[in-house]
């Protein structure tokens, strides 16, 4: 009954994001340094991806990546040691 009701939408959902691969090196474009972990997150009901980066002098950077185009939502420096 419901075969054709996503017939409109060729590609798989899960096709419709970027790579956690390609979400890294867009990271790396705009923070250089050296990835010490990605999240995927939904942010105001927006799939992103959280990677956060240690710089060469020690500082850790979020990088908030939208999962579906591959743009930077926001970089911000993490202050916090939690």
């Amino acid at each position: 009954m419901y075969e054709n009701y996503y017939y409109g939408n060729q590609i798989p959902m899960y096709r419709q994001r970027i790579t956690k691969e390609q979400a890294q090196e867009i990271a790396l474009k705009n923070v250089p340094g050296k990835i010490q972990h990605v999240d995927m997150d939904l942010e105001n009901g927006v799939l992103v991806y959280e990677v956060f980066i240690l710089t060469p002098d020690n500082r850790i950077f979020e990088v908030e990546i939208i999962a579906k185009t591959g743009k930077v939502l926001k970089i911000e420096e993490e202050n916090d040691f939690d």
